[in-house]
């Protein structure tokens, strides 16, 4: 079992990066929220699930051991395999996943591209009470670094990242951008104050606040926040 990588970003892909540990290079199959925190050239650390097939030995990474953690107990569930899993931890942050599984919330299930009704009946049923409530594991720096950098929509590369997140969970070009496009626009609304905390979704998942540092650098996009809101809008329509 590798419990986690520490070492040097050499690529990131939409599918996947590539860390450096003692001189071989890993490839890692991660989440875009997880992807869109590595840097190459820049060290990280990542939490790591490893997936052993008949024919391939995959390692999945994760910005935090509860998101590994609750991606294992995931694939304990009748027809999830780690790709579904991996797709779910795309759309949900772990403390979402429990509520939608101790809530029931069939609906919020289906979001996630590949479960139907039936089989997100399935996954409560299965995994009602294993997941634990939300908040059970406290919240988790990314990889080493601050939890939470989100900030204006100006900061251009977070489209990138969350288009490609997009394109990679199976949605078209078109949806994606225009899911992009209304995201951008909810943060733009939630930003009319200086200083103000905004929300760029109706539950306040993406947002962007402003950067009180007093040497006035600019805030960071927190991408996996802008991924799940532009997966809401697109469910929506």
């Amino acid at each position: 079992m590798i419990s986690h990588l520490n070492g040097r970003v050499s690529a990131v892909a939409p599918e996947g990066a590539v860390i450096e540990v003692g001189g071989v290079g890993l490839l890692v199959q991660c989440t875009p929220g997880t992807l869109a925190t590595l840097r190459p050239g820049e060290r990280a650390r990542v939490a790591t699930s490893l997936v052993v097939r008949e024919d391939a030995l995959t390692l999945f990474g994760f910005a935090a051991d509860d998101e590994r953690d609750v991606f294992e107990l995931l694939q304990t569930a009748s027809g999830v395999g780690p790709r579904l899993a991996l797709a779910m931890l795309a759309v949900f942050t772990p403390d979402a996943l429990r509520r939608a599984v101790a809530a029931e919330d069939v609906t919020a299930l289906t979001r996630v591209p590949g479960i139907g009704r039936k089989g997100a009946q399935r996954i409560v049923l299965e995994l009602a009470g294993r997941l634990g409530p939300p908040g059970v594991a406290g919240r988790q720096g990314q990889l080493g670094q601050p939890a939470a950098g989100p900030g204006l929509p100006g900061a251009e590369p977070w489209r990138d990242q969350v288009r490609a997140g997009l394109l990679n969970l199976g949605w078209q070009p078109r949806e994606a951008d225009q899911a992009i496009a209304a995201v951008a626009a909810d943060v733009a609304a939630a930003n009319g104050g200086a200083g103000a905390n905004g929300d760029a979704s109706a539950n306040g998942d993406a947002g962007a606040k402003g950067d009180g540092a007093a040497d006035g650098a600019s805030a960071e996009v927190d991408v996996a926040a802008m991924l799940r809101a532009a997966l809401r809008k697109l469910s929506r329509a």
